[in-house]
């Protein structure tokens, strides 16, 4: 209301002059020239409304598409080399299709519910079919809850770039059970994934109102809502559909590792986008991001092919690769928060670590991730997660004054364990665990309520023969 006030009071000045009011007037009541004095002491402590800025929103419109690239074809392309030939186009239609559905599923509800209302679950229904879009000025996130984190972009690029976080999310999961599930199944369980799960974690973690955003974590660009949501959502339907007929007596030979070579690129490249990107702005975290991003996944790469070079006497493409990827995992939630020698050494970790878990852990388990979805995104998401509040440096966190209330109300503030701050890697450890329950938990459920409406697996014979020819019609010679 004072706000309000505030604007209007030139306005009245002016009309009253108009009918011939003097302005004197006003100065001669004390009690007005008081008021309107206190008024404008307050208009000048105000903080500046978030304006519109052009880089900002160029960066962040170039970071959409380099996501959106990530899916498709990155992604595609990278599961595409990696299993059978019979199976190469039914696996890259899984990753088309999927941005096709959750880009309808955004702008029907799914934008709505994780970035909008004020409770700590989920959001509203306020952006509907992104009913009351603003694209005029900057965006607020969070405005309604009193609390909101101002922007410098309007708000149908900060929808879009979230869609293609909500777009990837589900087709990683789809490596897991990679060479087995129906098409018609796997679309109805995405779409109500989708809404069920994914939507609720990014609202909790991201959303000024979270629950999880108001405990502290830190998710810089995705490590829980996106990676340990899909390496869990992986590992469940893995274990709810079964395995591959043969596994693991049978060998499943990658088709083309060439293609895996190209979209594991595109991914790292896109990668940029994904973590830089989440700065919302073209300034010094965004830089720093994108440093940290590069070296770490760089770090995990090398990590990955010497575990592999020792154990097994040979370094493979495939393990270069997916070493990468691990890098590009357990990075995202750091990114935004750590320096340089942070960034290696959670890459490092990674990188050998997620060795271990797709090569030796599902073996020990017996469990069929048949990509890695798992081993990589579950297990890379959780190092990442948990290591963030270890290395989580405040002079990096504060590059462009996010933390300043912080440490106006405490300026010795610190944010990871090396800085003195122990609580941290528990709060990371509490936003796991939730993740985890409730990716699990609404996972399972709809799993086996799609399994029971219209079965999960395909036929035996099809799967025996190949999916391309059998839920497509065709082949790729």
């Amino acid at each position: 209301m004072n706000r309000l006030f505030l604007m209007a009071a030139p306005m009245m000045a002016v009309a009253l002059g108009a009918v011939g009011m003097p302005a004197a007037a006003l100065a001669q009541d004390p009690a007005a020239a008081a008021a309107a004095a206190a008024a404008a002491a307050a208009a000048a402590a105000a903080p500046a409304a978030p304006a519109l800025n052009g880089g900002d929103t160029a960066w962040m419109l170039i970071s959409t598409a380099l996501v959106l690239m990530m899916t498709i074809p990155g992604l595609a392309l990278f599961y595409g080399g990696m299993v059978r030939k019979m199976n190469v186009l039914s696996t890259v239609m899984q990753s088309f299709a999927i941005t096709c559905l959750i880009s309808v599923l955004w702008y029907v509800i799914g934008y709505s519910l994780a970035f909008t209302g004020t409770g700590a679950y989920v959001g509203g229904l306020d952006r509907l079919f992104l009913n009351g879009l603003d694209f005029t000025k900057a965006f607020v996130l969070g405005e309604a809850t009193g609390s909101g984190v101002p922007t410098t972009i309007p708000e149908p690029v900060f929808m879009m770039f979230q869609m293609t976080f909500a777009i990837i999310t589900p087709a990683l999961i789809t490596g897991a059970f990679a060479d087995r599930m129906k098409f018609s199944s796997l679309l109805v369980f995405t779409a109500l994934w989708s809404i069920v799960v994914y939507a609720p974690i990014a609202h909790w973690v991201w959303y000024p109102s979270g629950f999880l955003f108001g405990l502290g974590v830190l998710d810089f660009a995705g490590g829980t809502v996106v990676h340990i949501n899909a390496g869990v959502a992986g590992l469940v339907a893995a274990l709810v559909i079964g395995k591959r007929k043969g596994y693991p007596k049978e060998a499943f030979m990658p088709h083309n590792l060439v293609l895996s070579l190209i979209g594991a690129s595109l991914l790292w490249v896109g990668w940029f986008g994904f973590n830089a990107g989440s700065a919302l702005t073209a300034g010094p975290r965004a830089g720093m991001a994108l440093a940290a991003t590069h070296i770490a996944t760089a770090g995990a790469a090398m990590g990955w092919l010497f575990a592999e070079w020792i154990v097994k006497g040979k370094p493979s493409i495939l393990g270069i690769i997916s070493g990468a990827v691990a890098g590009l995992v357990a990075v995202t939630p750091a990114a935004g928060f750590v320096d340089p020698t942070g960034a290696i050494v959670i890459g490092i970790v990674a990188g050998v670590v997620c060795f271990w878990s797709a090569t030796s852990l599902k073996h020990m388990l017996g469990y069929d991730d048949s990509l890695d979805a798992f081993g990589v995104h579950g297990v890379g998401g959780l190092i990442g997660a948990i290591l963030t509040g270890v290395f989580a440096k405040m002079s990096v966190s504060n590059s462009e004054g996010g933390f300043a209330s912080v440490l106006q109300a405490d300026p010795k503030a610190t944010l990871g364990l090396l800085e003195g701050n122990a609580a941290a890697v528990w709060i990371q450890i509490q936003g796991v665990a939730y993740t985890v329950a409730w990716c699990a938990v609404a996972t399972f459920v709809l799993l086996k309520v799609v399994d029971v409406v219209m079965g999960l697996r395909v036929e035996e014979d099809v799967e025996r023969d190949g999916l391309d020819l059998a839920l497509h019609g065709e082949s790729i010679h």
